[in-house]
């Protein structure tokens, strides 16, 4: 499915439809010029490298599977947050098979990437997000945090077991909400 590439979007709309269908090594500029029906020089209009390529596309690939939910309920509570948060990794698994474990292989060994900052920047989006949750959910008990045992603390434990399960591409959510309900909710 070729089609005149007119911006960086339609550019990187064509990367990760390679990826999908292919993995990393399907993404390179001739591949996607190919795809684009375009010169390589086209891209390289865009593009200076096949790493800010790597970089920009898998930067993309992240707002697709963490687009922004209609329903805002979700970050108001911890219990609905993680159940989003793993259905949203179930999806980018099918999406992009092994994108998950190979991107942070790929980019963790490697100091100097784009691609690596880019995804620790998303990793610290979630885990951001998650200590805002972990404020603001009513429905935690009082007792919970203290100076010894932190919102900021719990959100790291949390997103160290989302981790896991990427690695693991284990998206059942239900033992972390279990520990959740326990930790959080229950006396």
């Amino acid at each position: 499915m070729n089609h005149l590439a007119t911006s960086k979007e339609d550019i990187l709309a064509a990367s990760r439809e390679l990826m999908k269908e292919n993995g990393w090594a399907a993404v390179s500029i001739r591949a996607v010029a190919s795809r684009c029906s375009v010169s390589t020089g086209t891209i390289y209009n865009y593009y200076e490298s096949k790493a800010d390529l790597l970089g920009d596309t898998i930067e993309s690939i992240w707002r697709e599977i963490f687009f922004q939910p209609e329903d805002e309920q979700v970050f108001k509570d911890v219990v609905a947050c993680i159940s989003w948060i793993y259905k949203r990794l179930e999806y980018g698994n099918k999406q992009f098979p092994g994108f998950f474990s190979l991107h942070s292989f790929v980019f963790m060994k490697d100091e100097k990437t784009d691609g690596k900052k880019k995804m620790l920047q998303t990793w610290g989006h979630i885990q951001n997000g998650l200590y805002d949750i972990l404020k603001n959910d009513s429905k935690i008990r009082s007792d919970v945090f203290d100076q010894q045992f932190t919102e900021r603390q719990f959100a790291d434990i949390l997103f160290s077991l989302i981790l896991v399960s990427m690695i693991r591409q284990d998206y059942d959510p239900s033992s972390v909400l279990t520990l959740i309900h326990k930790t959080l909710y229950q006396m």
